[in-house]
This record gives structure tokens, C-alpha cells and sequence, in this order.
């Protein structure tokens, strides 16, 4: 599997809200920040995040309009431009948004988001 393969993988256990399956691809120390929100370190404190949102989403469809990798497995940098679309209740919310993936070991060890807020939340205010 190369970085980019990873990034993908764990975006497609995302879209089917396994997170467990999504959390055994990062390390255990993860950091995973959502910039301009919270920082978080460690797997349960992804999934902590993580669950209550997907929870409320019927479906989940993470777009990936551009990504390019570097490196590889042992360090590796991945980097995407999304649309991430969760369908809650009758409508889609979509959040576009660059990522950045730090790849050690095999796993992901980085996972940053870069979006905008007030768009996020015009977004989820329908």
C-alpha cells in the first residue's frame, strides 16, 4: 500500500462510518486537528469526535478533488483538496476543505483539516 492508497482507505471506512476500521489505519498517539476548531491526540479522542457526527449523518460521501502524495510508507505527506457531503435528514451539508496527512510507520500519525468556519456553519444552518 503506498500513502496515497492509505489516505483513500481511511477516507472510504470514513464515508462508511467504521471508525474503528477508519482509527486502525493512524497511530495510536495521532494528532488529529481540525483547523479553525479543536486539536485532538489519540485514537479514542478521534473517535470521541468523530462519532457523534457521523452518527447524525445518514450517508457520507468525502470527494476528493486533488491529491497528491510524497514518500512513503515509513514517511510519507499526503495532502488533498475534499468536499466533504454528509446528508442529514433530507439535505446535503458540504464542506470544502484542504487536507494534510503525515504518514509513519505504515500508519497515520497527522490528519489536518484546513476550512472555513463560517462557511461550515452556514452550511449546517441550512
Amino acid at each position: 500500500m503506498t500513502p496515497d492508497e492509505l489516505v483513500r482507505t481511511f477516507i472510504k471506512h470514513i464515508e462508511a462510518k467504521n471508525l474503528d476500521a477508519a482509527c486502525s489505519l493512524m497511530t495510536d498517539d495521532c494528532e488529529y486537528d481540525n483547523v479553525p476548531m479543536a486539536k485532538v491526540f489519540g485514537i479514542e479522542a478521534v473517535k470521541q469526535i468523530l462519532g457523534p457526527f457521523t452518527s447524525g449523518c445518514s450517508e457520507i460521501d468525502w470527494v476528493i478533488v486533488r491529491q497528491s502524495a510524497t514518500g512513503d510508507m515509513n514517511a510519507g505527506v499526503v495532502l488533498n483538496e475534499r468536499i466533504d457531503r454528509f446528508k442529514m435528514g433530507e439535505r446535503w451539508v458540504e464542506l470544502p476543505l484542504a487536507g494534510v496527512f503525515e504518514i509513519k510507520n505504515g500508519k497515520i500519525s497527522l490528519w489536518r483539516d484546513y476550512f472555513d468556519l463560517a462557511t461550515f456553519q452556514k452550511a449546517m444552518a441550512g
